[in-house]
């Protein structure tokens, strides 16, 4: 570089260089973390009038909905949109919640990166620290009017708190007026916040209507009454009285961790050597699995952990990948679970009367960067779901919607990527979204889920994370090709079933009448014409909360059979009248109930029929009924028992019509060898 600068053609004296240097320096400042997002309020999500509307409301159910949780509340949350002109709109959410404590209430509001969950490794729906407080900040900056927040904690008889609240951008810190205790009638806790913001109220995809409804999907012990602009009140009426597990917080697993998170992790631990370290502060680390890293790595155990350089790093990385540590606790997640899935789902989309609800699926949990994570998916098939354009996908991350970024979401890239052709849905080249009458329904939940932005709208293209979405895609939309495969089948066999039952009866009724002889049994020849165990199911609504089931088994072939059923059914809703029937055999923790029928006489049948009683007795779907102990190709109205259900079933004993095994069956059979852990 030279040493000296050229101005027309003369040196320039160097005093100037430096001044210039210094001048610079002078114009250096530190920026305020809200004065940093308050200039980039897209970051946050707030990039348009009338998403910044919606992530205002998003901010605040959500952080409701966690404060009930936490608090073993069942939620009620109210959303009230009030229009003041044409483009400021006056928000009030509020909640039943335990309240925030006086003093809390400013730094909660009215500061940003300010919260409790950030640090701590477990399942909820805020983390960041920003939401709440960046939706008080964009009110103040788009109208200059506080937020005014109320709150009345659990316990407290008599006294409320409420405030008006502005954020000082320049120092990230609250300012407070009208500061006052109040009484407030019939709220025994619960917490309010109400704002007015710049933005636009629109209908449709995108809407705080939708983002409601697919809220209440996977939040069905949730109670969410929303009142529009046009004072028009909608309810989203709680579905379940269960509440979700609680999620506990854990340590970190050390599987899919990278370098800078090993040297953090050791900078800040407490532990005195590196061998402790890796067995007090990581997450499936025993003793044993310690030690045999720090063999593997060669790193000595008993030096100090803030010691570790970056090499020792990549040797514990490295050993760690070659050592089989057990998959990450389940218990600082609160996955929806399959059940509540389905009555999440059969809720809210029962206007549009779906022909079926594939099982959902609800993987083993596994890591990215040491945050466990699961993923669920669930499929909805038929009725007035529209057929004519793409399938709807509904994606969320911690019970929370993600309504804008479908494209750059790993839950889109991996939906596009399977071929859905060979599962019953249209698709153009095998690749892309498939077009047909199904709604996809894809759920992350995380200690940390890996957004692509602060926004919270797309999760990121982890391998891991992306391969789980894909293997629970599959085995989801296995169980629907099941079920079209087997409703087609059926359909076939009724068709036939008809003629014979029908035809043959009226046909020898005549002949017999013409011939002046006895009408003859024809219960053997159409047991010979038929050659099928057929199991039908039934299923009667006695009332919104009870259902009666019966599976009748006929036995139209020409010989005695002997065969097991299986169904998994919702154990909140079984009651005695399952175990009374003679047939039945057990049931499991999981709710997987065996029934056993023997020597079934050819031309007979039997019954066998109970009751499901309660909120969840409407998730069970009578069709999705499985069987063991005879060869597929004589067995209508079941689904042989699938191998990886983890129970047994009998072995084929009977095989007189010889070894078969349809097409379909042995494709599912290399599809799950495909998914390799499976």
């Amino acid at each position: 570089m030279p040493s000296e600068e050229v101005v027309k053609g003369e040196a320039a004296p160097k005093e100037k260089k430096t001044a210039t240097a210094v001048r610079l320096a002078s114009k250096q400042q530190e920026i305020s973390v809200t004065e940093f997002f308050e200039k980039n309020k897209q970051i946050l999500g707030f990039d348009s009038r009338s998403k910044s509307l919606l992530m205002g409301i998003k901010e605040a159910v959500d952080n409701s909905l966690d404060a009930c949780e936490e608090a073993g509340f069942l939620p009620d949350v109210d959303v009230s949109i009030e229009r003041l002109n044409d483009e400021d709109y006056r928000i009030r959410i509020e909640d039943n919640g335990p309240g925030i404590v006086h003093k809390m209430m400013p730094n909660v509001f009215g500061r940003l990166l300010y919260g409790s969950r950030f640090h701590a490794l477990r399942q909820s729906r805020g983390q960041q620290g920003i939401g709440i407080s960046a939706t008080v900040m964009y009110g103040n900056i788009t109208t200059g009017k506080p937020a005014h927040v109320m709150s009345k904690i659990e316990g407290d008889d008599e006294v409320a708190w409420g405030m008006d609240i502005v954020i000082d951008t320049k120092t990230n810190r609250p300012i407070v007026t009208n500061d006052k205790a109040f009484t407030w009638e019939g709220k025994e806790h619960g917490t309010s916040i109400e704002y007015t913001i710049k933005g636009r109220y629109i209908t449709g995809k995108q809407s705080v209507f939708e983002y409601l409804k697919d809220t209440a999907i996977v939040n069905p012990h949730a109670q969410i009454t929303f009142h529009d602009p046009e004072g028009t009140k909608y309810v989203f009426e709680r579905a379940t009285d269960i509440m979700p597990p609680r999620p506990k917080e854990i340590k970190p697993h050390p599987e899919g961790m990278e370098i800078g998170d090993i040297l953090k992790y050791a900078s800040n631990s407490a532990q005195k050597t590196v061998r402790a370290f890796l067995k007090n502060d990581f997450s499936r680390i025993t003793d044993r699995i310690a030690s045999e890293i720090l063999e593997k790595s060669k790193v000595d155990g008993e030096k100090k952990p803030e010691k570790i350089t970056r090499e020792d790093a990549i040797a514990i990385l490295a050993a760690i990948k070659q050592v089989k540590i057990m998959a990450p606790p389940t218990d600082c997640l609160s996955p929806i679970g399959d059940t509540l899935i389905k009555k999440g789902l059969m809720h809210v989309l029962d206007g549009l009367r779906p022909d079926y609800y594939a099982t959902p699926v609800t993987r083993s949990p596994k890591a990215v960067n040491g945050n466990p994570f699961v993923v669920e998916a669930g499929i909805v098939y038929g009725g007035d779901i529209p057929s004519d354009g793409p399938v709807q996908i509904l994606r969320f991350a911690n019970r929370v919607p993600l309504l804008y970024q479908q494209g750059a979401c790993a839950i889109t890239k991996a939906i596009s990527e399977m071929d859905w052709r060979r599962y019953g849905l249209e698709q153009r080249g095998g690749k892309g979204i498939p077009y047909g009458p199904a709604i996809i329904l894809v759920h992350v939940a995380s200690t940390k889920v890996p957004f692509t932005s602060e926004g919270k709208e797309a999760v990121a293209a982890f391998p891991e994370l992306q391969s789980e979405i894909g293997l629970a895609l599959r085995l989801c939309a296995r169980n629907l090709k099941s079920h079209l495969n087997k409703m087609e089948r059926k359909k076939k066999t009724h068709a036939k079933f008809e003629i014979v039952q029908e035809i043959l009866p009226d046909m020898a009724e005549k002949a017999a009448s013409h011939l002046g002889r006895p009408v003859p049994n024809l219960d053997m020849t159409i047991t010979r014409i038929m050659n099928v165990v057929w199991v039908e199911p039934t299923m009667k609504k006695a009332d919104k909360k009870t259902r009666d089931i019966t599976y009748t088994v006929y036995n139209y072939t020409t010989l005695p059979r002997t065969l097991r059923l299986h169904a998994q059914l919702p154990k909140e809703a079984v009651n005695l009248t399952l175990f009374s029937n003679d047939h039945f055999i057990d049931m499991n923790d999981e709710g997987k109930a065996n029934w056993e029928i023997r020597d079934l006489e050819p031309s007979k049948h039997v019954d066998i029929t109970f009751e499901l009683k309660g909120d969840m007795a409407d998730t069970f779907d009578a069709d999705d009924i499985y069987f063991s102990g005879l060869n597929p190709a004589m067995v209508m109205g079941a689904d042989l028992l699938p191998g990886d259900w983890g129970i047994k079933g009998m072995e084929i004993v009977q095989t007189d019509e010889g070894d078969y095994v349809e097409d379909d069956e042995e494709e599912e059979t290399q599809e799950v060898e495909d998914l390799g852990d499976e």
